[in-house]
């Protein structure tokens, strides 16, 4: 048995804190985002937006590795004329972002991420 030497075991993210700001969610995330780790991270927007919230601020300072998992989540959010702004991207989080650009750019959905620098 050949081994790749890729990490099989799914990540772990932490919902580090999160507030509502009238009908905007906060949530400041930490830890690895993948497609397993994800789920949670669905299901926690799900029911925000079943319960009115229309905008997003996702805090991803401390998000230390992420994959198409993550880019699901912020390509679900803004359906439905919801409100995303990505704020404080970590080093994983904005190679992931530079590497999905340009196939991005050709689907570009107006206003639907924006990106704050990091502070």
């Amino acid at each position: 048995m050949h081994d790749s030497g890729a990490d099989t075991a799914p990540g772990v993210i932490v919902v580090d804190s999160c507030t509502t700001l009238g009908t905007t969610l906060v949530l400041r995330l930490a830890g690895e985002i993948d497609h397993f780790s994800a789920a949670p991270l669905r299901a926690l927007l799900a029911s925000a937006a079943d319960d009115g919230c229309t905008g997003l601020v996702l805090d991803a300072s401390r998000v230390t590795f992420c994959d198409s998992g993550f880019l699901a989540v912020l390509d679900w959010w803004p359906r439905q004329g919801r409100r995303l702004r990505l704020a404080n991207p970590s080093r994983a989080v904005q190679h992931l972002l530079n590497a999905v650009a340009p196939a991005r750019r050709q689907r570009a959905h107006a206003g639907s991420l924006t990106t704050a620098g990091r502070s």
